[in-house]
């Protein structure tokens, strides 16, 4: 009810402005400055100062707050760069403007101009000697003093969860400066950035169920991509020694805190180099990112200290299982007692799982959350591991990593497999698991064989989670909170 009358009254605003020739929407002030600019203009300078400026400001955006003193205002103004405050008065922005100015909202877009001085308090603001209105809010903002609170309106409608929270705003600026720091890293590197294929005749490059398509001129089904680990290979063998790509990936599963079905990776892939390699450069890379952002290699996520110094732990998967979950040796190489161990910890694991998937079953729910401090697990299954290359000492292991930071997979690794009549056999073995019922099971890839029979140079591929890293960098508890749209369950639901 309180909503309904707000709008029955913004309403009866509008027609008031409508009727005086108002232009509700215009599209015709140049804005030159934002609320940072104008800060630096005016750094250490006094009134003294300020009026010997002798410079007129322009700045646009959001009126977020308004303390009316009758003939004169002040409001406070949000740009992309912050609030600054401006002063609006009568007898300096004249009669006409003023009287549009009184029949204005909080969240209304509009103009000033003016030149600059300090209130009383000290406070830098334009003393306005223009206003326009630029864009009339028809809708009321969130209830101002706590701001937009429900955390599915917020994901919902995250045009209001940007106006209403600054550090919202703050978690996606950092976003995109981590996503530029990464570029800046790999270029550095020597690496080129590419594109590849979002719809691919087959879904491969990961173990996981995906999103089908058809496409009408080619009469053929396509699927969105769940990595783009294939073609990136295909790049290396034709030369391109040194390849990344920041991409969208789509997996059609559940979706939770750390799961969303649309997620940003960054894959790369570097011939000549083994994933032992590419532990230190990742160690390298996160370090950087780390400087850049905080100075510092210490930093607190969801009130944990966490510390990149290098050289963080490496452990094997098995001496993690052995440490971290109390598993004997039997029961790490006997099928029956895996299975066995894991029904007796409550994991529903089916009955047809080899070894290696039972294996990292119990892992996922009895180790990963006790990885706090980045640590390398090393040394993964062969089952789960379907192009990996093998490990030389025991082959019934590869040569991959997981990077875990605070108790959740960041990266991917490993070194890949390029043998033809290996990778044939893997692909075999995923789909004896596909015919048991193991809808994320690898399929057969002829064409990807054949690129393997052209001669692939000895490699190692990473990929990096973007929307947890983001997580762990900006302490978001949730994979939503750094997902700008979020997807949801229908409200009809």
């Amino acid at each position: 009810m309180e909503e309904n009358e707000l709008l029955k009254r913004r309403k009866q605003k509008i027609e008031e402005l409508k009727q005086k020739g108002v232009d509700l929407y215009t599209n015709d002030c140049r804005v030159d400055d934002t609320t940072a600019s104008i800060i630096d203009a005016a750094a250490g300078l006094d009134q003294d100062g300020l009026a010997a400026l002798d410079k007129s400001f322009t700045l646009a955006g959001r009126m977020m707050a308004v303390r009316d003193f009758g003939k004169g205002a002040f409001i406070s103004i949000q740009d992309r760069k912050g609030r600054f405050q401006a002063f609006v008065r009568k007898d300096h922005v004249g009669e006409d403007s003023f009287q549009v100015f009184k029949k204005l909202d909080v969240g209304d877009i509009v103009f000033v101009k003016g030149k600059l001085f300090r209130t009383k308090t000290g406070e830098l603001t334009v003393d306005a000697d223009e206003f326009k209105l630029l864009s009339k809010a028809v809708r009321p903002l969130p209830e101002k003093w706590h701001g937009l609170t429900d955390v599915e309106v917020r994901y919902r409608q995250r045009h209001l969860d940007l106006i209403s929270n600054p550090k919202v705003r703050e978690v996606f600026v950092r976003r995109s400066l981590i996503i530029k720091l990464i570029r800046q890293f790999m270029d550095d590197k020597d690496f080129l950035e590419v594109e590849t294929p979002m719809m691919q005749p087959r879904a491969g490059g990961a173990v996981a169920k995906p999103f089908k398509t058809h496409h009408n001129a080619l009469n053929m089904d396509l699927y969105l991509r769940i990595a783009p680990e294939l073609y990136l290979k295909r790049l290396v063998t034709g030369g391109l020694e040194r390849v990344y790509e920041i991409n969208r990936n789509f997996r059609n599963e559940g979706i939770s805190t750390f799961h969303n079905p649309e997620f940003t990776m960054m894959e790369f892939y570097q011939a000549y180099a083994t994933y032992e390699d590419l532990m230190a450069l990742t160690e390298e890379l996160f370090c950087y990112l780390a400087e850049n952002i905080f100075g510092s290699l210490k930093f607190t996520y969801q009130d944990r200290e966490i510390d990149l110094t290098p050289p963080w732990r490496r452990i094997s998967v098995i001496e993690a299982l052995r440490s971290d979950a109390g598993m004997d040796e039997q029961t790490l190489s006997d099928v029956a007692k895996a299975h066995e161990f894991a029904k007796g910890k409550g994991m529903d694991v089916p009955a047809s799982d080899p070894l290696g998937k039972v294996l990292m079953t119990i892992f996922e729910e009895l180790v990963e959350e006790k990885l706090l401090q980045p640590t390398f697990v090393t040394q993964y299954p062969v089952e789960v591991s379907p192009l990996s290359r093998r490990n030389v000492t025991d082959p019934s292991f590869t040569d991959r990593f997981e990077l875990y930071i605070a108790g959740r997979e960041i990266a991917n690794a490993f070194s890949e497999l390029n043998d033809p009549v290996d990778q044939r056999g893997r692909f075999e073995m995923q789909l004896a698991q596909r015919e048991a019922g193991d809808e994320e099971a690898h399929e057969m890839d002829e064409d990807y064989i054949g690129v393997l029979e052209t001669a692939m140079p000895p490699t190692a591929g990473e990929g990096i989670g973007i929307d947890r890293l983001v997580m762990l960098f900006t302490d978001s508890a949730s994979i939503r909170d750094v997902i700008l749209f979020p997807h949801l369950r229908s409200k009809e639901e």
